[in-house]
């Protein structure tokens, strides 16, 4: 299923409304579809370099209005929000979660989770429904997933329109690996700055 699905996307990024089409998927990747828009927007910059400011805020916009869905079918939708977390691991481990959010570090915790989530190979889905699930502040959500999602999309759109085919090799081969080690390094990063900016408060 997974690889015809990979097939269509890559098909639709050929296709004439491509632009429409990865809005589509973008949207829908962030709230239960598998496949991530990385695999329409790599193609469609190679194809159509000048494009690759609109394609890459194309992909952030409608991947974080997907992710307010993903988030609504959290917080209204309960079974139907636990039935495609349970589809990819994660209802035990997020559900769990909740009380953690009391604390400030759980706050920060769940900030740092959700930026992850959203820059990371993590299912962001998952995590946009996690968020409706436990109540996070809607407007926090939104805000990180904004950087997140748009942080990752910037880089694929920029090195795909820098360096072509030559990024589409690398992502295939090392993509998971160097998105996880860059997302968690600005991670402990902000956690450094934010714990001295604590200790001097």
């Amino acid at each position: 299923m997974f690889k015809s699905l990979y097939k269509k996307c890559l098909d639709l990024a050929a296709h004439k409304s491509s632009k429409y089409y990865l809005a589509l998927v973008s949207f829908i990747e962030s709230s239960f579809f598998p496949i991530p828009p990385d695999v329409m927007i790599i193609p469609m910059v190679i194809s159509k370099k000048n494009d690759f400011i609109k394609i890459f805020l194309i992909a952030t916009i409608f991947s974080v209005m997907g992710g307010i869905l993903g988030y609504l079918i959290g917080a209204f939708f309960y079974d139907f929000g636990t039935q495609i977390m349970s589809f990819y691991g994660y209802e035990e481990k997020l559900t769990s979660l909740k009380d953690d959010l009391i604390s400030n570090d759980g706050f920060y915790a769940w900030l740092s989770i959700l930026f992850l989530a959203g820059f990371t190979p993590l299912p962001y889905k998952v995590f946009t429904i996690a968020s409706g699930l436990i109540g996070f502040n809607l407007f926090i959500f939104i805000l990180i997933s904004l950087i997140s999602r748009g942080l990752r999309f910037f880089i694929v759109s920029y090195f795909s329109h820098k360096f072509g085919n030559l990024f589409s090799k690398f992502i295939d081969e090392h993509g998971s690996k160097w998105f996880t080690i860059t997302g968690l390094s600005i991670v402990i990063i902000g956690i450094v700055i934010y714990l001295i900016f604590k200790s001097h408060v």
